[in-house]
């Protein structure tokens, strides 16, 4: 005891100044550098990849809010009721109003019908309206001026300066529309655009009652606020609130796109979390015998927390500077591919991506590291004459899993697509650990030579650990292939939602005497067309003989599509963009019925449905499902009917094609040619579309590398403390007398066989995962992707290859002594 209490002040000195050297010794030789690294890591990447998230998602945010040129949109069929006017104001949000209707424009020498969009000299609050007069541009609306879209000026024969009557007003014409921030996708509804001040719309008197007048009202603010003034209001029939993820193709990109962003930051933060529990359990279990000592020196619990505690907070600050540092510089680099692309400023990131990244690595060290290090200073202190590698572990540390837990489940929410990615990633690492484990058993069955049955035999020898292992390398191997797979498929996604040759000019209202003529003037100017679609409104009123029409209540809870008109046409053959689900084309007194809304309305084959065609009555039977991509812009239709039940009916006719850049001249050339065609040129939309499908396709491949990136440093990390831990393993084989070459082709076919039992296992959940992913998180057709079931086993087996080629020699080196 003498001896004992002489040395303790060795072990426990007094002078602050000694212990924190000894920690500091004790971070960088006493194998604790390598969490340093891994915590580093997690926060730079995190720190990047929330700090590119960040960005990314306001420049979507602001894209999309431009192209409904506000942050939210209020629009209604009856005007803007004065109480939400005052909520707005109230909630100090900026507010604009516009009106929109339909009615002729007359010039001296030619009529034409108009869409009349009445807005304030504030408008638009988001995007720019670009305005072209002879003394130059603008970007605002005053009273007095009219603004015309560029095909009417050849519709009515009028220049800028010339009188325009609307209505019962008579407006000069002040030039025309260059670019407007508000851009419909619907070519049913369209019409040459018309802008004229509010303070006008009064003069024109053309809002009468019955009237078809839509209202809107614009809102800027924050987000909280525009939250609670959608709150505050309970929508009626016909009304409906326009934000950025409700426009359509855009709306849909953009929320695909976040939920993207979103699951590769959890993937990549689960891949750098095991990292760094990885390495700390490693740290662990170097520094038993250090632990050992100290205490059969008299070290007490306490004591040993203290110098631990030293060493983690120096760890943990010179992780979190160099990581925050790191993660800039990473940030940095990865937006250089996208400088092209990106706005010019870029959106301010703040200091969200630090916290995130510092609260992040804080709530994975606690338990990665914690559950470890308590098992640590649990450490027999016999341990230093006899090693021990089990001993009793304190259920209660295991606790300390609950912040990350807690964290996530405030942290997600109700956000289904990462329970979802998280449940079905737990399930699978059981799942593939058992099959792992039958796999290896399946080939223990086999002859095979003596190194690779030793291989077998290794590998066999503890199923817990063998099982831990596999699951472990095949997790990450399975982790990085989501990533890049489900960008591939996201990417390819947008490609069909509006693919390069999309058709951006729809013809509308072809008379039928005129149709043979407008198509053969296409045709002899060599432009790229769609097929003729005879076009016909009117609406479907009942089901299997049920009234759908009789309950206005129940028909606008069941589908909006019951409660307007819709778009009917008549075919021969399936539109080639179509695809046969059930039924067959053809027959007589036959329709053919969209998926989604056969689903919506409870449509099976056979079905009688009928429909009224002004006032006319008709009915057919449901012959045909068809899946339709609504987000081409090719012509597309809810019910295409044979041609025996409509083609007795009046109609016009649709014709959709492409008209490229060198050949705008062929739009004016068909405007005056067919004077009465309307045309609905969507070129800037889907060049605007296209450019916010370039960027996000740009940003998700850059961060699809740094999650891949991630996965691969995790592989790395899990071969080389498994080539570790064989270090005394492969001694005593040499001390046995067995040879370089018998302990290499052991070490080969070891670790070749779980690299190609783990790429394997990692394809097939992989598959499993992005399937699951894309069908119920983001509503995508599920696909096969056979490139990663030879990619992914032979990424495996080239990491196994480099880890052990650099590793082996030095664990093969002579014995000493």
């Amino acid at each position: 005891m003498t001896e004992m209490s002489e040395t303790r002040p060795m072990v426990k000195p007094q002078n602050k100044q000694l212990m924190l050297k000894w920690s500091w010794r004790e971070l960088w030789q006493g194998q604790l550098w390598p969490v340093a690294v891994a915590l580093t890591l997690i926060i730079a990447c995190v720190f990047a990849l929330s700090a590119l998230v960040v960005r990314v998602e306001k420049i979507m945010v602001d894209q999309g809010r431009s192209m409904i040129a506000a942050d939210l949109v209020f629009r209604s069929a009856n005007p803007v009721a004065p109480d939400l006017l005052e909520q707005a104001k109230a909630l100090d949000l900026t507010i604009s109003q516009q009106t929109r209707f339909g009615t002729m424009a007359f010039s001296e020498k030619a009529m034409q019908l108009v869409s009349v969009k009445s807005v304030e000299s504030v408008f638009p609050m988001r995007g720019e309206l670009v305005l072209e007069s002879p003394s130059g541009l603008v970007h605002q609306v005053s009273p007095g001026e009219l603004w015309l879209a560029e095909r009417l000026f050849d519709l009515l024969q009028v220049q800028a300066g010339d009188v325009l009557a609307i209505g019962d007003a008579e407006l000069v014409v002040s030039g025309k529309i260059v670019q407007e921030p508000e851009l419909s996708f619907n070519p049913f509804s369209q019409m040459p655009a018309v802008l004229i001040h509010a303070d006008d719309l009064d003069s024109t008197g053309a809002i009468q009652p019955g009237s078809r007048v839509q209202y809107r009202a614009y809102f800027n603010g924050a987000d909280s606020q525009l939250k609670a003034l959608q709150e505050s209001v309970s929508l009626d029939a016909g009304e409906r609130w326009l934000s950025e993820t409700s426009q359509g193709r855009t709306g849909d990109v953009i929320e695909k796109a976040r939920q993207y962003l979103s699951l590769t930051l959890i993937l990549v933060i689960l891949m750098a979390a095991a990292t760094l529990v990885l390495t700390c359990m490693h740290y662990a279990s170097t520094r038993v015998e250090t632990v050992a000592m100290m205490k059969s020196l008299g070290a007490s619990k306490k004591w040993l927390w203290q110098w631990l505690a030293r060493q983690l907070t120096m760890l943990f600050v010179i992780a979190a500077v160099t990581g925050a540092g790191l993660g800039y510089l990473l940030e940095y680099l990865l937006r250089l591919p996208l400088t092209d692309v990106l706005p010019q400023p870029l959106p301010e990131m703040g200091f969200t991506p630090l916290l995130v990244s510092v609260l992040v690595a804080l709530l994975v060290a606690i338990p990665g590291m914690g559950i470890s290090l308590l098992r640590l200073v649990d450490a027999p202190a016999i341990s230093v004459i006899q090693p021990q590698t089990e001993w009793p572990v304190k259920r209660k540390s295991y606790w300390l899993l609950a912040l990350p837990v807690v964290a996530a489940l405030l942290w997600f929410g109700d956000n289904s697509l990462m329970w979802l990615t998280l449940a079905g990633l737990a399930v699978l690492m059981l799942l593939l650990a058992g099959l792992g484990i039958g796999v290896v058993a399946l080939l223990k069955r086999g002859k095979w030579r003596a190194a690779m049955t030793l291989a077998l035999s290794r590998i066999s020898r503890s199923p817990t650990a063998t099982g831990a292992q596999l699951a472990a390398l095949t997790s990450s191997l399975m982790l990085l292939s989501v990533i890049w797979v489900l960008r591939s498929d996201l990417l390819s996604d947008w490609q069909q939602t509006l693919p390069a040759d999309a058709p951006n000019v729809f013809a509308l209202n072809i008379a039928p005497e005129q149709q043979a003529g407008y198509l053969s003037t296409l045709d002899s100017l060599e432009v790229e067309r769609s097929d003729a679609y005879p076009v016909i409104r009117g609406r479907l009123t009942h089901i299997n003989d049920e009234d759908l029409l009789a309950n206005v209540k129940d028909r606008e809870e069941r589908d909006e599509s019951l409660r307007r008109e819709l778009n009917f046409t008549w075919r021969e053959q399936m539109p080639v963009h179509n695809t046969l689900l059930d039924g067959e084309w053809g027959g007589e007194a036959g329709v053919s019925v969209e998926s989604g809304i056969a689903e919506r309305l409870g449509l099976e084959l056979g079905d009688k449905l009928d429909f009224m065609v002004n006032s006319q009555p008709f009915s057919a039977t449901v012959t045909s499902l068809r899946q339709v991509e609504w987000r081409n812009m090719r012509p597309n239709f809810y019910f295409i009917f044979t041609p025996d039940v409509m083609a007795a009916l009046p109609a016009t006719w649709l014709v959709s094609y492409r008209i490229e850049a060198d050949q705008s001249d062929i739009i004016n050339q068909l405007g005056r040619d067919f004077p009465t065609v309307s045309l609905l040129d969507l070129r800037t939309m889907a060049t605007r579309i296209q450019g916010i499908m370039q960027q996000m396709s740009l940003s998700l491949s850059v961060l699809a590398a740094l999650g891949v990136a991630s996965g691969l440093l995790l592989v790395m990390t899990l071969l080389r403390l498994s080539m570790v831990q064989r270090k005394q393993e492969i001694k005593l084989y040499r001390t046995l007398g067995a040879s370089k070459k018998r302990i290499s082709a052991t070490v080969w076919g070891e670790y070749g066989i779980m690299a190609m039992i783990a790429g394997g296992m990692a394809a097939l959940g992989a598959e499993a995962v992005v399937a699951a992913l894309v069908k119920w998180g983001f509503e995508l057709p599920v696909s096969l992707h056979p490139m990663m079931w030879l990619v992914v086993p032979l990424l495996s087996l080239l990491l196994v290859v480099l880890i052990i080629r650099s590793m082996l020699h030095e664990l093969l080196l002579p014995i000493k002594g």
